[in-house]
């Protein structure tokens, strides 16, 4: 009973560090992404405001029930899906409307989330558990450091080409990481339920 209570500790704890390394990010990029005219950054922004989100609905479900962790996950899936059906129509409306992004500002806020991200990997990757909210956390970080990588890319084609659509490109490749992740987390989030009903 105490290592499980020591185990909920450490969870809680390290959930609630990448809370707040991604709730900083959601503001960062954001502003950056805003004056830098970047879509793959806002994109990156409201992933992590998304993240910030998810985090804190998996900090309430540690140490309860398997039924409410599981409809944390789901809850953490859902948002990922329509995070990314956002993006997508902000890509769009970029597209449609025209965009001129500053890649040294795109290059230089993606390495700065790239580090806070394999930040965050490292801790959640610190803490042992089977738990699907700590497993969608990872998800999260995982892809949001990949995004960070698109990003630093983009920002350097924009550079270089002096278009606007590397951008978008990898804004659209950040929403299809969404989604992947968003599917992955609902998919375990059933496998635990099944694997309830078999203990059961």
């Amino acid at each position: 009973m105490t290592g499980a209570k020591s185990s909920d500790q450490q969870q809680r704890h390290t959930l609630l560090l990448v809370l707040v390394l991604n709730a900083l990010l959601f503001v960062g990029l954001g502003a950056g992404g805003i004056l830098a005219d970047s879509s793959a950054l806002l994109a990156n922004a409201v992933d992590n405001g998304a993240d910030s989100v998810v985090y804190l609905i998996s900090f309430l479900a540690v140490g309860r029930a398997l039924s409410w962790k599981r409809g944390a996950a789901r809850l953490s899936g859902v948002l990922l899906l329509l995070f990314a059906a956002g993006v997508v129509i902000d890509v769009g409306r970029r597209w449609y409307f025209g965009a001129e992004p500053v890649g040294w500002t795109m290059m230089g806020l993606a390495l700065v989330a790239a580090i806070v991200n394999l930040i965050c990997l490292m801790l959640l990757n610190r803490v042992t558990s089977d738990d699907v909210n700590m497993e969608a956390a990872e998800t999260f970080s995982l892809n949001d450091f990949a995004a960070n990588g698109g990003i630093l890319v983009a920002g350097g084609l924009v550079l270089w080409l002096d278009q606007a659509w590397p951008d978008l490109v990898v804004g659209l490749l950040v929403a299809a990481l969404a989604i992947k992740g968003g599917v992955k987390i609902l998919r375990n989030a059933a496998l635990a339920g099944t694997n309830e009903e078999v203990i059961r």
